[in-house]
């Protein structure tokens, strides 16, 4: 249901639930069981998202170097941000009337991003003393990218900039 769901959101924020539910191939009643109203399944897509995202660095540093698993997930967290920016306003949607949700905090991309600087750091892969915040902000470039263009040729660009980067001053290089 969160795949398709997701492909119709970003198709079109106001996509209605019962197009969703047909094209999972489940009925409306077993949709609002899941998910109550269509803000339930917003933020349950976008926090999926970003679980996936967060979840994939504890699984790169298992069979890659450490540099090597920052960079591919920095990958990962460039699709999130163009998938992000797809679901931009259903998220908007989802989160902006008074009393409706927040949207979640970004809380598991962060502490993934640490734990990725960190074996990085432990490595001598890259400058000492970079924090998540500073890798956050250095990326900042992504959430600026139209989803809709060849946003994978920049992405690319940018965070091989950003990889250099964090290589200058690294005790192993």
């Amino acid at each position: 249901m969160l795949e398709v769901a997701l492909a119709e959101l970003t198709r079109s924020a106001d996509t209605p639930l019962s197009v969703i539910a047909k094209k999972a191939g489940v009925g409306q009643g077993t949709l609002y069981r899941n998910f109550p109203c269509r803000e339930d399944l917003v933020l349950e897509i976008y926090r999926n998202e970003m679980r996936q995202v967060a979840d994939s660095a504890a699984r790169l540093l298992e069979t890659r170097e450490p540099d090597r698993a920052l960079r591919e997930w920095m990958d990962r967290l460039a699709l999130f941000a163009m998938t992000k920016a797809g679901l931009a306003d259903a998220i908007r949607q989802a989160t902006g009337a008074p009393g409706s949700p927040a949207k979640p905090g970004p809380n598991p991309v962060i502490e993934a991003a640490e734990l990725l600087l960190r074996a990085c750091e432990e490595a001598g892969t890259i400058r000492p003393g970079v924090t998540s915040d500073d890798m956050i902000l250095a990326i900042g470039g992504l959430w600026q990218l139209d989803p809709t263009g060849d946003w994978r040729t920049r992405a690319t660009r940018l965070l091989d900039i950003v990889m250099d980067g964090l290589r200058a001053g690294a005790p192993g290089r």
